[in-house]
């Protein structure tokens, strides 16, 4: 599914008529302008899947920040927005196909990061209240209680459970509703699983961070079929090689003095793993 058809950046030319107008203001720098046109990056079209391949400093995170300003997508975190994005997404113009998808948003490494360190202070939280209720129970279990008035019916429900119950199973119990404690790579796995949707125009902002190689291969799975059956359209940012892998990707490669489109195989990252592994195949091979 296809919702946003293409999108076009202003020319060097229009960049260098704004900036000289702001030669004499207090402002250090004119980002984003000035970043993308270093490589004459104009326009890009876009398939279901869509790819932003380059390093550091090669403007794949300013290209889905751009866009999603002009999109006013939803987004969980701030980010580096600076005096000038508004008249550099002004000069900025696109083609939809039909409305933007109410489901649509952004979601970068700071969201993700955001969203597990949230889960580990709940689950520090948890971790203390259950230290908690192994005291409850010893206590409920062993000490005398008598009830006297109507204000120690919950005490003397604590009492029947415990002594009705294993310690694991009271605490097990009294614990229902626990966040369940997971690895950064499953956190920030179930973080995706939860914003994607159905019927979304989704920028991602190099997912891969915090996911190990099989983590990494589960999002794969879980982003090709987001697409092929549930009507999603991607726009990527990454250099890792299990997404730029991807099924009927288009690949921009940002790292080329003109920016231009490649098949997965021909880029720079992925033939150095390809070079490193063919070298030690045959230690993979005694194995």
């Amino acid at each position: 599914m296809i919702y946003l058809s293409h999108f076009e950046f202003p020319d060097r030319e229009r960049e260098y008529d704004f900036t000289m107008k702001q030669k004499h203001t207090c402002y250090d720098t004119v980002y984003p302008f000035l970043i993308l046109s270093k490589h004459q990056l104009k326009m890009l079209d876009f398939e279901p899947v869509t790819i932003l391949y380059g390093g550091n400093g090669s403007g794949k995170t300013t290209v889905l920040n751009v866009i999603a300003e002009k999109l006013h997508l939803e987004r969980d975190t701030l980010y580096n927005r600076s005096n000038f994005f508004t008249e550099y997404t002004k000069m900025c113009s696109l083609e939809m196909i039909g409305k933007i998808p109410v489901n649509s948003r952004i979601i970068t490494s700071d969201d993700v990061f955001d969203f597990m360190l949230n889960l580990r202070y709940i689950n520090e939280g948890i971790d203390q209240r259950r230290e908690e209720l192994f005291e409850e129970y010893q206590e409920a279990k062993y000490k005398k209680f008598q009830m006297h008035s109507l204000e120690d019916y919950e005490q003397l429900k604590k009492v029947n459970a415990a002594r009705r119950n294993t310690q694991s199973k009271f605490v097990r119990d009294s614990l229902q509703n626990n966040v369940r404690e997971h690895s950064n790579g499953e956190s920030a796995f179930l973080y995706f699983a939860d914003k994607i949707k159905e019927n979304g125009l989704y920028l991602l902002d190099e997912p891969e961070n915090s996911l190990s190689p099989k983590k990494q291969q589960e999002l794969l799975h879980f982003l090709e079929d987001s697409v092929r059956f549930f009507q999603c359209q991607f726009v990527i940012a990454t250099h890792s090689p299990f997404l730029l892998s991807m099924k009927g990707a288009k690949i921009y490669d940002l790292d080329e003095e003109v920016v231009d489109i490649k098949r997965w195989t021909e880029l720079e990252n992925v033939r150095a793993y390809y070079m490193f592994f063919k070298k030690y195949a045959c230690e993979f091979e005694e194995e």
